[in-house]
Formats: structure tokens, C-alpha cells, sequence
């Protein structure tokens, strides 16, 4: 398997060159795996450039696995090249809502006039929409995907995509316990168990997290905890804060990788168009 990452920030976009390094997209990695069309995971600015890398020749085809549906997850999508031409077909998978709210309704209340300038249903490509909580279920026949709801604001899921023994988890937005302590829902360990890669909400730092606790998401120290914890076997740290720009990242992520290594974690914060093998 061979991973991408376009778009590893939180929140909203940013741009500078004091962010070229790290990136300055919102969430979207995509994972190719050999006899698959692409999957991806999260539909933000980073995929405009993940749609600038597919073929023009032929209609797009691929699985999108969305963690859920605030803004910086879904924004890229409108401006997603190949969903813009005749035949292309998206595989959506995405937490249920609560209430008699669905997910299309959702697509279709926030991709319309006058927030957009043309309706949802107006694009030439397809987006096929399954609900999902805590579900198991195959993308062809050898790839399994196991999704399990996790604390965050507003329903949110996070996903296990396995392949021949290989495994890849992805927590983009991550509710760690508000008062600071290190422990965590079952189905985040059903989904880390093990991994061959984490990949990981690490937003804030400890100070800040003093006054966001429950904003949401995670300090990059509660990242490594979890995936020591769950033997994990690599780790992306993902969804850097906005606010954090290159030298911010350096300062704040080289201690937390030097301790992950000494719980034989091997850990590396995310930037966009670095690949990994898996």
C-alpha cells in the first residue's frame, strides 16, 4: 500500500511561506492499494491536489472514507477536478447523523446558492452515500475497513483500512479526556490495535489544550500514549493547528518523536506530498 498525504492541517486552510514545509491544506490523505481504485480518507483542500495528479482520459472512480462533516473535512470537494467531469463516480462513506438528518441532506443544505454557486446535484460526477457507525465491511474482495464512532464535536468516526496482513488507521479529529488524562474509548483501541500506521489528531499542545479541552481533539503526547498503548507501529502526526507555522511544528513535535522512540514508536509529523509505504 502506498500512501499520500495532501493535506494535513486543521480547521481551515492557511498559506505563507512560513507553512511551505508542513503544508497549509485541510484533511486528505489518499491510499493506493494495487488492483483498487483510490481511497481516500477526508475530502479537504488537499484534494484538489490529489485531483490534479489522476487521469483526464477516463471517468474517476474511487472510495472516499470522510471522518465527518465539518467544514475542513468536506470544502475540497466542490473544487475536486475530476468530479467535474461526465461518468466520475465517488464511493462515500460517512458517519450517520443524528436526528432525521442524512448525510446527503447535508451535502445538499451546505453545496448550494448562495453558499456555493451552483447546487450539489448540479455536478457531472456521482456520489454513491453509506451511513456508518460502528460497522466491518470489504471494498472489493481483500480490503477490509472496520469504522467505529470516537469522541470529537458532532458524530465522527474513524476508520481501519487492512490489506493482506497491512493495516492503516486514520483519527483525524480526536476528542482526548477533557481533564488531561490518558485513557480512551474501546473502539479507538479496536481500531489501533496493532497498526501498521497511525495516523493521528496532534492539534494542540499541552497549554493550549488547557483552554480548548474540549474543543475536540488531542496534544501530540496523548497521540504517542495511544499509540504505544496499542502497539502501533509508526505514527503520522496530523492535523497541525493552523496557528502553529514551520518552526512552531519543529519546536513543538521533536521532543514528542524523541519520546515516542523510546516507547518504539516510530513517529513522524505529517506534511503534505510525503508518501509512505506500507
Amino acid at each position: 500500500m502506498e500512501l499520500m498525504f495532501h493535506g494535513v492541517r486543521g480547521s481551515t486552510p492557511c498559506h505563507g511561506d512560513e507553512i511551505a514545509r508542513y503544508g497549509g491544506n485541510t484533511s486528505c490523505v489518499s491510499l493506493d492499494i494495487p488492483g483498487h481504485d483510490p481511497i481516500l480518507f477526508d475530502l479537504g483542500t488537499g484534494l484538489r491536489y490529489f485531483g490534479l495528479t489522476q487521469p483526464v482520459d477516463e471517468p474517476f472512480r474511487g472510495t472516499c472514507l470522510l471522518s465527518h462533516l465539518h467544514w475542513d473535512h468536506i470544502q475540497g470537494l466542490p473544487f475536486f477536478k475530476p468530479f467535474l467531469r461526465p461518468g466520475a463516480n465517488v464511493t462515500l462513506y460517512a458517519p450517520e447523523q443524528p436526528g432525521d438528518i442524512t448525510v446527503a441532506e447535508v451535502f445538499a443544505d451546505t453545496i448550494k446558492p448562495p453558499l456555493f454557486p451552483i447546487h450539489f446535484s448540479m455536478f457531472p460526477g456521482m456520489v454513491d452515500i453509506h451511513e456508518v457507525g460502528d460497522d466491518d465491511f470489504m471494498i472489493g474482495d481483500d480490503v477490509r475497513v472496520l469504522t467505529r464512532l470516537i469522541p470529537h464535536v458532532g458524530h465522527t468516526v474513524g476508520y481501519r483500512v487492512e490489506w493482506r496482513g497491512r493495516s492503516v488507521v486514520y483519527m483525524s479529529d480526536h476528542q482526548m479526556p477533557s481533564d488531561g488524562s490518558h485513557s480512551a474509548w474501546p473502539g479507538v483501541f479496536e481500531l489501533c490495535n496493532g497498526a501498521d500506521l497511525l495516523i493521528h489528531d496532534a492539534q494542540y499542545t499541552p497549554e493550549e489544550f488547557g483552554t480548548k479541552s474540549d474543543w475536540g481533539h488531542c496534544t501530540p503526547e496523548y497521540a504517542v500514549w495511544l499509540a504505544a498503548k496499542a502497539g502501533v507501529k509508526q505514527l503520522a502526526l496530523f492535523h497541525h493547528d493552523p496557528a502553529h507555522d514551520d518552526d512552531d511544528l519543529d519546536e513543538i513535535l521533536a521532543p514528542v518523536i524523541d519520546c515516542a522512540a523510546k516507547l518504539g514508536v516510530d513517529a513522524f509529523a505529517a506534511r503534505e506530498r510525503t508518501s509512505v509505504t506500507i
